[in-house]
């Protein structure tokens, strides 16, 4: 059946290519999954997704037309979304004086299927809802915790591409996750603590996980910061974790290297290509070959994942592209051109980023730091493309005295200008450690990605509490 849907597509493609067109494609995918939610012991929430469709696009000059459905697929039906698609392109492009010549791209034609060790479809429902109500369960470790919660999240996806320059591919994606959260209280004083498990793979991901310890080490973390003090604040020598070095990976410099934001002059790093935004020890890279929660064989253009760097030795090396911003900017696509699904438009996405890991040991850069704060586990982040500001929130952190962790501090955010903090780092350590969830453009198109990173110290300004 994949085999004839995929040949349909193919003849589609080919009597579009006779026409007047710059570039089209055609994208199939479905998704399958389950969530399961519980809550202070009770399932909240039980639900199964499944959903298939496919989209076509066409490009007339400049201006993309697209068109999807969720009908059952066939030749016929490829050849009216391409129809419709070339109608609405051409209709745009009597507005338009500009061409995209994406003729010369490069094709590709592949299979690449995700092997994993436990294909989440084959473990019972009973036997998820278990290990769901055992995480909720195993947070019950003392009176003070009030709030109990674990989720657990299979997802699989399915998809083929055709395109007008001969690419022919066939690719899956599967993402397996656990996350609980603990809510403590004592008097007026209210904490939570969380902790995650997930990435690319099948349920050996939760297979790891020993309930018990992992439960009781999230609860432990929410009762332990009732007790935290409030955290210091002003300009002060920061040693931020991987999460919290990853969440300014993501935030600032991730969207701000996303191409389409470039060419339109809306990002701070706008024609810094060359320059020196960071100190020498300062590497960024985005790198869907990774298997982590962003992982990805192909964008969702076809183009191939890639390791791309963005910033290295602190110097700006480049961007994250699709392939209409590639052309636009005269270098090779990346593999970010990504949608979050069939109804939704391409945009540059990130996959994996981070910063890469430097030569530091974790525990050496605390022992050099003689005044300072170690900040740990990030909550949420928000950026300013266009100015370069951040703003990231963190859950908890230690006080940095003569070398040692003192005292515990409670939520913090740390704010700046990120090319400021960048010529600030002093310290890069040697682990990379990263975080999987979605990411909005703007307020929608939530894609799978990571964000990540080593210990990394540099002067941050620091308030909260």
């Amino acid at each position: 059946m994949v085999h004839l849907l995929l040949e349909a597509m193919s003849d589609a493609i080919e009597e579009i290519s006779s026409k007047d067109v710059s570039f089209a494609d055609i994208r199939r995918e479905s998704q399958s999954g389950n969530t399961i939610i519980v809550v202070n012991g009770n399932l909240r929430e039980f639900k199964n997704v499944s959903k298939a469709g496919a989209v076509a696009r066409v490009l007339v000059g400049e201006c993309w037309g697209q068109a999807s459905t969720t009908l059952p697929l066939s030749k016929e039906l490829y050849e009216e979304l391409l129809e419709e698609a070339l109608k609405r392109a051409r209709a745009s492009a009597k507005y338009s004086r500009k061409n995209i010549d994406l003729s010369n791209i490069p094709s590709h034609v592949d299979k690449v299927f995700q092997k994993v060790k436990e294909d989440p479809t084959t473990v019972p429902y009973e036997e998820k809802i278990g290990i769901a109500l055992e995480l909720d369960k195993g947070q019950k470790i003392d009176d003070r915790v009030v709030n109990t919660n674990a989720y657990l999240m299979d997802q699989k996806r399915d998809y083929a591409l055709v395109n007008t320059v001969g690419s022919r591919l066939e690719w899956d994606e599967i993402r397996t996750l656990s996350y609980i959260m603990s809510v403590a209280k004592e008097g007026e004083q209210t904490q939570f603590n969380v902790e995650i498990a997930g990435g690319s793979g099948g349920y050996e991901i939760i297979r790891k996980i020993n309930p018990e310890e992992f439960s009781k080490s999230c609860a432990s973390g929410a009762v332990e910061l009732l007790k935290a003090d409030k955290p210091p604040s002003g300009e002060l020598t920061v040693i931020l974790d991987g999460s919290m070095s990853g969440l300014i990976a993501h935030e600032v410099c991730g969207h701000a290297s996303e191409a389409d934001e470039v060419v339109k002059e809306r990002s701070f790093l706008t024609g810094l290509v060359g320059k020196q935004i960071g100190t020498d020890i300062v590497t960024m890279v985005d790198d869907g070959t990774l298997k982590q929660w962003g992982g990805i064989p192909f964008d969702s253009e076809g183009t191939p994942t890639s390791r791309t760097a963005i910033i290295e030795n602190g110097i700006l090396q480049g961007y994250m592209h699709t392939l209409e911003t590639s052309v636009m900017m005269g270098v090779s696509p990346t593999g970010n051109g990504r949608a979050q699904d069939y109804n939704r438009r391409i945009f540059a996405r990130m996959t994996n980023t981070f910063f890469d890991k430097g030569d530091w040991k974790d525990e050496e850069i605390i022992e050099d730091t003689k005044d300072g704060l170690y900040v740990i586990k990030m909550t949420s982040g928000m950026e300013d493309v266009v100015g370069g500001g951040v703003q990231a929130s963190a859950l908890k952190g230690y006080i940095i005295k003569n070398g040692e962790r003192t005292k515990l501090v409670r939520s913090m955010t740390l704010a700046g200008k990120v090319l400021e903090i960048l010529k600030t780092v002093d310290a890069v350590g040697n682990t990379l450690e990263f975080d999987g969830g979605t990411c909005g453009k703007g307020e929608e198109d939530f894609i799978p990605v990571s964000s990540g990173g080593p210990h990394l110290r540099a002067k941050i300004v620091v308030g909260g509490g």
